[in-house]
């Protein structure tokens, strides 16, 4: 595990303290959890876009004028 020296203003340190205390945990816990939790997002990001780009990448054929009418919409969702 790495140690890092992080500057942040003093309303900000006394805001995190509070928290922290709240949470029954530590400042230094707050940041890591924090850090962890950006790259697990990251992480979860990439794998939606991947998915993305495999639903799309699916998609042979579309057109606007392929589109059901509203009649035709409405009497498909009742089946």
């Amino acid at each position: 595990m790495k140690n890092i020296t992080v500057s942040v203003p003093d309303h900000v340190y006394r805001a995190a303290r509070v928290r922290a205390a709240e949470r029954g945990t530590s400042v230094s816990a707050l940041v890591a959890e924090f850090l962890a939790g950006l790259s697990e997002r990251e992480a979860e990001f990439a794998r939606l876009e991947a998915q993305r780009r495999e639903v799309v990448a699916r998609i042979k054929h579309f057109r606007a004028g392929d589109r059901l009418d509203r009649d035709a919409l409405h009497e498909r969702a009742v089946r």
